[in-house]
C-alpha cells in the first residue's frame, strides 16, 4: 500500500506543473493595423522660394532657389548661386601685426556661378511625421567661373617672387579683376535634405551632400611653377638658381584643375505657398 501511495503522489507532483502551464497560457488578441493618413506635399503647398547659405571646403556661398511640387511627394527645383572656388590644399595665414591674409602657392582667386535644375523626393513619409520631412535629391546644370590673379605677377613667370628686395605684391579682392578670365563648365550635387516644421508657409531646410564642378578648360588655381633649388648650399649662399640673363630658373609645380569636389552643408530659408 505504501508503494501505491508513493506512486500516486509522484504522478500528482509531475502533473501539477503541466496543468499550471496549461492554465497559465493566455490567448492574446491579434494586433490591429491602424492605417496612417499620410500627408502629401501637394496637400499643403505647390511652390516654394528660398535663400541659401552654404559652407564647404571652398569657403562660403549664397544663392536662391525655387521649388515646384509636381507629384504627391516630389518637387522640381531650380537654383542659382555664387560660391568660392579653391584648391583643397590651400592654407591661409594671417599677419598678426597688419591683418593681411596670405595663401602660400596661390596663383588665382576664383568664384563660380552654378545654375542647376534638380529633383527632390520625399522619403519615410509614411513613418515620420510632417514636422520632419526627409528628402533625397540631385541637381545638375551649367556653371561659369571667373578667375583672376592672386598677386601681381610682374615678370609673368607663374611664381610669386619675394627675395633680394624684389617682392610681387598680393592683390586685394578687387585688384586684378580686369586681368581675369571666364571659364564654362558644369556643376552637380547629391544630398539628403530635412525640411523642418509643420507650418507649411515657411521654408526651413538643412541639407548635407556632395557638390562638384567640372571645367573642360582647366583652371590654374595654384602656382604653375616653382624655383629649382641648389643642393648642398654652404653658409650665406642662396639656394636659388639664375640663368645667364638673370632670370630665375623654374620647374613645373601645380597642374591646372578641371574637377573640384567637396562635401557641403546648405541652410535654406524662405516661403511656401
Amino acid at each position: 500500500m505504501k508503494i501505491h501511495r508513493y506512486l500516486f503522489f509522484l504522478i500528482l507532483i509531475a502533473f501539477f506543473p503541466v496543468k499550471e502551464a496549461i492554465f497559465a497560457q493566455v490567448t492574446e488578441p491579434e494586433v490591429l493595423q491602424i492605417p496612417r493618413n499620410v500627408t502629401t506635399l501637394e496637400d499643403n503647398y505647390s511652390t516654394g522660394f528660398g535663400f541659401n547659405v552654404l559652407m564647404n571646403n571652398f569657403g562660403f556661398g549664397t544663392g536662391m532657389e525655387f521649388r515646384r511640387v509636381v507629384a504627391p511627394q516630389t518637387e522640381l527645383t531650380a537654383s542659382l548661386r555664387i560660391t568660392a572656388l579653391r584648391d583643397p590644399s590651400e592654407q591661409t595665414f594671417t599677419d598678426i601685426f597688419f591683418g593681411q591674409q596670405i595663401v602660400p602657392n596661390k596663383y588665382q582667386r576664383a568664384f563660380a556661378f552654378p545654375l542647376m535644375l534638380g529633383m527632390r523626393q520625399r522619403v519615410f513619409g509614411d513613418t515620420i511625421g510632417d514636422d520632419y520631412r526627409f528628402f533625397v535629391s540631385a541637381s545638375l546644370g551649367p556653371a561659369a567661373a571667373f578667375a583672376y590673379p592672386y598677386f601681381n605677377d610682374i615678370n609673368n613667370n607663374g611664381f610669386r617672387e619675394q627675395f633680394q628686395g624684389f617682392v610681387e605684391p598680393v592683390n586685394d579682392v578687387f585688384t586684378g579683376l580686369s586681368d581675369g578670365d571666364w571659364y564654362w563648365g558644369g556643376a552637380g550635387e547629391f544630398k539628403l535634405s530635412l525640411d523642418i516644421g509643420s507650418n507649411f508657409t515657411r521654408l526651413r531646410s538643412i541639407e548635407f551632400g556632395y557638390f562638384f564642378y567640372y571645367f573642360p578648360d582647366s583652371i590654374q588655381i595654384m602656382m604653375p611653377n616653382q624655383p629649382v633649388l641648389r643642393e648642398n648650399v654652404g653658409p650665406g649662399e642662396s639656394q636659388l638658381i639664375f640663368d645667364q640673363n638673370g632670370e630665375l630658373v623654374l620647374e613645373p609645380f601645380f597642374e591646372p584643375q578641371s574637377f573640384f569636389g567637396t562635401p557641403q552643408i546648405t541652410f535654406s530659408f524662405g516661403w511656401l505657398r
